[in-house]
């Protein structure tokens, strides 16, 4: 799942760059391919902790 996640989001960014070198640019397109690569990140990067996980917990203490 996250190689798929992967490609969809490099797909997103080749379109997008080709709308933009394209001579006729359509922003529709671009909006949407940025707005996949961001939802794509987003998802990828939920799954990172955090640095400062440990700090947090003994904090709590």
């Amino acid at each position: 799942m996250k190689a798929f996640k992967i490609l969809i989001m490099i797909l997103a960014i080749g379109v997008a760059f080709y709308e933009q070198v394209s001579e006729d640019k359509n922003i529709y397109i671009m909006i949407a391919a940025i707005v996949v690569f961001m939802y794509g990140m987003m998802q990828l990067s939920a799954k990172t902790p955090s640095k400062n996980q440990d700090k947090d917990e003994d904090d709590v203490e």
